[in-house]
């Protein structure tokens, strides 16, 4: 199958279908970490969405201005417009689901206005609607918390693998949740947005069993 990870430079979904003998590229506007750039596009994710047909789209749009760890700063720093932005290009892989493509979109827990929209001077902007399936590290293996959400066109739920909460449970606070106490440093948001592998796994082999079962 033809697959495209947008907004992925990390390349742990992309190589997580390479391993299942798909066509998968990883995409974004900067170079690839994860040491295939043969695999990875180099450039703008909507225009590489639109360029050809895929059978499969997984998106992971900048979250920044969505997420509701930062909505505190809205309105202390006046970033409406970079959220409306923010909006817009998460719409783009919503219109995609909405008129046809498969694809799920990958985002943490959004805020209020990101989700249900704004007034913004008497103009209505619309949201991103609300996702399909809340999804946590845990349940696919990982002794970690960090709610992630999915918001799904043409694709099942994902059915956890490896339910570890209880080990994790056992665990001091700051290692179950050790992306959010992450120190500061130039790699963190890089760091912070890398998929977990045991999630990655179980996109590639659900998503793609399901959609050949489909077509079957």
């Amino acid at each position: 199958m033809n697959i495209l990870i947008a907004c992925e430079e990390s390349q742990a979904v992309c190589k997580e279908f390479r391993k299942l003998g798909h066509e998968a590229y990883s995409c974004d506007l900067i170079d690839c970490s994860g040491g295939h750039p043969e695999w990875h596009i180099k450039g703008d994710a909507i225009e590489t969405l639109n360029s050809r047909k895929w059978d499969l789209v997984i998106a992971h749009p900048p979250c920044t201005r969505l997420s509701n760890s930062g909505v505190c700063w809205l309105e202390k720093r006046n970033l409406w417009v970079d959220l409306i932005s923010a909006i817009s290009f998460f719409n783009e892989f919503v219109k995609y689901g909405e008129n046809g493509g498969i694809i799920a979109i990958e985002n943490p827990i959004p805020h209020k206005f990101a989700k249900n929209g704004f007034l913004f001077y008497n103009k209505q902007i619309n949201g991103i609607g609300s996702y399909s399936q809340i999804i946590q590290p845990y349940q696919f293996g990982h002794t970690e918390r960090k709610a992630t959400c999915l918001w799904l066109y043409g694709l099942p739920k994902l059915i956890e693998t490896n339910n570890v909460k209880a080990e994790m449970n056992n665990l001091p606070k700051k290692e179950q949740q050790r992306i959010h106490y992450m120190s500061p440093g130039k790699d963190r948001a890089k760091l912070r947005s890398k998929t977990f592998c045991g999630i990655a796994e179980a996109i590639a082999k659900q998503f793609t069993e399901y959609i050949i079962n489909k077509k079957s």
